[in-house]
Order: C-alpha cells, then sequence, then structure tokens
C-alpha cells in the first residue's frame, strides 16, 4: 500500500475540532508529485555526493577560491582532495607521518 505525502493543510485541518471544520473548506487533493528531472540524475549516474557544514568564514574562503580558479563546487573539493592525497602520500614516503 503506498503512502501519500501529508501536507500542512491536511495536518493543519486535522488539528481543528469539529464545530470548526464546518467553517473551513476541505483541502483539495493534491495531484501526484511531478516525476524527478532524469537528464540531471543520468549525468550523476555512478557519482557520488559528498557535503559538509562549515563555518561563515569556510563558506567564504570556499567562495573565494570558487571565483579565482572558476570551479564550481565540485571541482574545487575535488582539486582540494587530489592535493591533499598527493601530499600526504608524499609525506608518508619521506618518513614524515
Amino acid at each position: 500500500m503506498a503512502k501519500t505525502k501529508a501536507t500542512a493543510q491536511d495536518f493543519l485541518s486535522k488539528m481543528n475540532l469539529p464545530e470548526q471544520q464546518d467553517e473551513r473548506p476541505e483541502p483539495k487533493a493534491s495531484s501526484a508529485p511531478a516525476p524527478a528531472d532524469r537528464g540531471r540524475a543520468a549525468s550523476r549516474s555512478g557519482l557520488k555526493h559528498i557535503g559538509g557544514y562549515f563555518d561563515r568564514d569556510t563558506v567564504e574562503k570556499v567562495a573565494v577560491l570558487r571565483a579565482r580558479l572558476d570551479l564550481d563546487n565540485s571541482q574545487l573539493i575535488k582539486r582540494a582532495i587530489d592535493e591533499l592525497y598527493s601530499r600526504e602520500g608524499a609525506a608518508r614516503k619521506f618518513g614524515d607521518r
């Protein structure tokens, strides 16, 4: 059995007392949600999302780097990870870590 998505209007209508329901019109049945844009999802198939929550200072640094390097968030994160991974690998080879 498929669950229907509850809406705020459904919640509020159920919170009314029986005498209050006569005053309010019945909520209209909502149509099924529109199908997701498949073109966008297809371009991301095989990829994994990585995200995080950062303070204002870090977000500002990311914005400045994105503008200076003309990269989007994904490209910037990939570049940072590649550089950090390379640096950590070099440090291990020379016994620094």
